[in-house]
């Protein structure tokens, strides 16, 4: 007679715990040794540890789409959570460029966490991403050139090579510099490289380790505050942020924000300093922009900044060229 007690009392435990635990899809179209596949998972580590464990992501062992179609997979649910590349999917967003100019800083957790704050005061930048939940905006390190044939030192020195460039306000950088460029995504480089397609490539310090082409690679030039930068979103689809409790959300929210713009930026700068470091083992020849160089480069630059003021405007961000301002003294700021 005492046995159907226990085992109601056994059954409602059990459900409660099968019911305690809320697990979310994640998803990296980078291998698990990336920074960014490695930010992610910080991120659910995190979030599991102070859930204790009522909260965890099941990373998967492959990305759901292709780096362009991240956007969507997520909107669409076939993954919970992801990141992405803003550039990816060029003519789609407008007001996240404005992390993407040339010479904005020397490392990425500054830049990053002044980009999610900016962007996150301004709602234009999060109604840019429909389907998805904005957890937080982000950028990698200080761009660069790469090449495989010779030094570039100047302008010139950029024509009559062939570059892949990632997509975004570099591929309009790249062309107001007169290179021949072709929009591919970053884990195309090796590839490209090594078969002769491409000369060279515009990445930060990271991608010659993570990408392989650390060994291709025979020059590289770079530039205060670097040539150029990407933007990215890591992203939860907009449903299943919504079907979450209270206090799920709230622990999602907590470590959102500049905390998930933190882990990915410091990551990102721990990668950089490493492999500039490879590049010196690998006896690749650095330059570093003169001023002339730096000087030519800003004003054949400077009409795209003028350019997205008056685009980001028209598609509804109020003082565009304030905004942008306010983002630079941000990074100072995060750079003292």
């Amino acid at each position: 007679m005492k046995i159907k007690p226990i085992a109601a009392a056994l059954l409602t435990v059990c459900s409660g715990l099968a019911s305690a635990q809320t697990v979310l899809t994640v998803s990296s179209w980078l291998p698990p040794t990336h920074s960014l596949s490695m930010a992610q998972k910080e991120w659910c580590d995190l979030l599991e540890k102070n859930t204790t464990g009522k909260m965890k992501c099941n990373i998967l062992p492959r990305g759901v789409a292709a780096p362009p179609g991240t956007m969507d997979a997520i909107k669409n649910g076939l993954a919970d959570v992801s990141y992405t590349v803003h550039g990816y999917t060029p003519g789609r967003f407008v007001y996240t460029q404005m992390a993407e100019f040339p010479f904005l800083g020397n490392t990425s957790e500054p830049i990053s966490v002044a980009f999610n704050k900016v962007a996150m005061k301004n709602p234009q930048f999060q109604a840019e991403h429909p389907g998805v939940k904005v957890l937080s905006f982000f950028t990698h390190g200080p761009g660069i050139v790469f090449n495989t044939k010779r030094p570039v030192t100047n302008v010139a020195d950029l024509g009559g090579l062939k570059w892949r460039v990632g997509g975004g306000m570099v591929n309009e950088i790249s062309k107001n510099l007169g290179m021949n460029v072709t929009l591919k995504p970053a884990p195309d480089s090796y590839e490209l490289l090594s078969g002769g397609v491409m000369d060279g490539t515009l990445f930060p310090a990271e991608s010659t380790e993570s990408f392989r082409i650390d060994k291709l690679i025979k020059h590289a030039t770079t530039f205060p505050g670097g040539l150029y930068n990407t933007s990215f979103v890591f992203m939860m689809n907009q449903a299943r942020y919504d079907k979450l409790s209270a206090d799920e959300k709230k622990a999602v929210d907590a470590i959102s924000g500049e905390v998930a713009a933190r882990i990915y930026g410091r990551g990102w700068d721990k990668v950089d300093r490493r492999a500039m470091g490879l590049m010196q083992a690998n006896n690749v020849q650095v330059v570093k922009a003169d001023a002339s160089f730096v000087a030519d480069v800003k004003a054949k630059t400077a009409p795209l900044e003028q350019k997205w003021i008056k685009d980001a405007e028209a598609k509804g961000l109020k003082d565009a060229a304030k905004v942008l301002a306010e983002f630079r003294a941000e990074i100072a700021r995060q750079e003292k």
